[in-house]
């Protein structure tokens, strides 16, 4: 329902004079109120309205999300969030006129008395939250979707790990191992280009869970590196369950590296630029490969245990 519907006509077309008014008038005053009948959907005992109604009444016009304080309104008493305030320049998405700063503290009043399902549900989680408490929990609930972790491309797709890992099969054409140790070469004609230079991913199934293999060559300042990390295909507590190490070498040297494999939480990106994994500077890697420049060759083995 549009914001300048039935419901924000009848009860907000003036939400400073809502914020003066007392709350405790009696029922039969309020009985007869679209805002009463939204409210009293809420408990359960004082009707039967579902809280749809209160949805639609603190959804957001321009991006239609609920709206948390604080909440705007123009003189019409159409309201707006306070990110989509700024993103319409202060002009009403209803009527055009000038929203200005006019906070609409009933309906953040409404807000404060609602509890609401997280917004998971339907993947599974059944908890309910006060209104203000609903985001939270969202950042860090168990079934919200995965994004897909291929690094090599820009890709939408989110979802649980058994439907991501088909994901990356069928539509990335990834390489699925079974097994917790490996061995891969990275072979590169030209070392000096460090950009498209990302390894596909490769994905190993262990212990009965996922991880995935990133290796890539970036730059740190000025100086061309390789860098070589693994991530968790699930949340953060179980990938701190598990730990890995991987190790590069020749001609009677080795690097080795030993940590605990990043959560898919964590942004591919995220994890590269903040140097967690192994990391190989350009000159050693060409001493790896041979002691030539015309071509890089690196051979990296790596094995992934569960910590007691």
């Amino acid at each position: 329902m549009a914001p300048g519907g039935g419901i924000c006509k009848d009860v907000i077309e003036s939400c400073v004079a809502f914020s003066e008014y007392d709350m405790a008038t009696s029922s039969a005053e309020l009985r007869g109120s679209p805002l009463r009948k939204a409210a009293t959907g809420l408990g359960g005992n004082l009707g039967a309205t579902s809280t749809n109604d209160v949805h639609e009444l603190l959804e957001c016009p321009v991006c239609l999300n609920l709206m948390y304080p604080p909440i705007y309104q123009c003189p019409n008493g159409h309201t707006v969030c306070s990110i989509c305030k700024a993103r319409v320049l202060n002009s009403c998405p209803t009527c055009r006129n000038e929203l200005g700063n006019i906070r609409c503290l009933a309906l953040e009043k409404v807000a404060e008395s609602l509890e609401l399902p997280c917004g998971y549900q339907i993947l599974g989680c059944n908890d309910i939250f006060p209104y203000y408490s609903k985001l939270k929990h969202e950042k860090n609930c168990r079934y919200r979707p995965y994004s897909c972790p291929y690094a090599g491309a820009e890709c939408s797709v989110t979802g649980d790990i058994p439907y991501l890992v088909m994901h990356l099969k069928n539509d990335h054409k990834v390489d699925m191992h079974d097994g917790c140790t490996f061995n891969h070469r990275y072979v590169k004609s030209n070392p000096s280009e460090v950009e498209n230079a990302t390894w596909m991913l490769t994905v190993f199934n262990c212990f009965g869970r996922q991880f995935c293999l990133h290796f890539e060559a970036f730059q740190i300042g000025m100086a061309p590196v390789y860098m070589a990390f693994l991530r968790f295909m699930g949340d953060e507590d179980e990938a701190r369950q598990f730990s890995y190490s991987l190790e590069v070498g020749g001609y009677g040297r080795k690097v080795i590296w030993q940590g605990v494999p990043r959560s898919i939480r964590d942004d591919h990106r995220k994890v590269r630029d903040s140097q967690d994994g192994l990391i190989i500077q350009r000159n050693l890697a060409l001493f790896f490969s041979g002691g030539g420049r015309q071509e890089l060759k690196l051979k990296v083995a790596g094995r992934i245990w569960k910590e007691q």
